[in-house]
């Protein structure tokens, strides 16, 4: 099953953020979306969980950190969304590109 890297970035947040279904004509965008209230709530009221989800996702220390500490506050929850979504990205390509040899 090859799926596109975005509908696999999806699949591997899924757990994390306890996502509805994903559809298969699902953007970059529609996943940042459907976070971005996820993670500002989680801001608010389960910080520690959403680091545990960020180290876990392997979104990097410093990454985390330039994001938590320079974006505005009206659009942290969607920069980290974001960055998340472009780290589980990232892995998928990486991922295919040692399956395929």
């Amino acid at each position: 099953m090859n799926l596109p890297l975005i509908t696999e970035a999806a699949h591997s947040l899924q757990k994390d953020f306890a996502l509805p279904a994903i559809a298969e004509a699902f953007s970059e965008e529609d996943l940042v979306s459907l976070l971005t209230p996820l993670i500002k709530t989680m801001l608010d009221r389960d910080f520690e969980k959403l680091l545990q989800i960020c180290y876990r996702v392997d979104l990097g220390e410093e990454k985390l950190k330039t994001i938590l500490h320079t974006s505005n506050p009206e659009t942290l929850a969607s920069d980290l969304a974001r960055a998340l979504v472009a780290r589980q990205i990232l892995k998928a390509e990486i991922r295919r590109k040692y399956s395929e040899g």
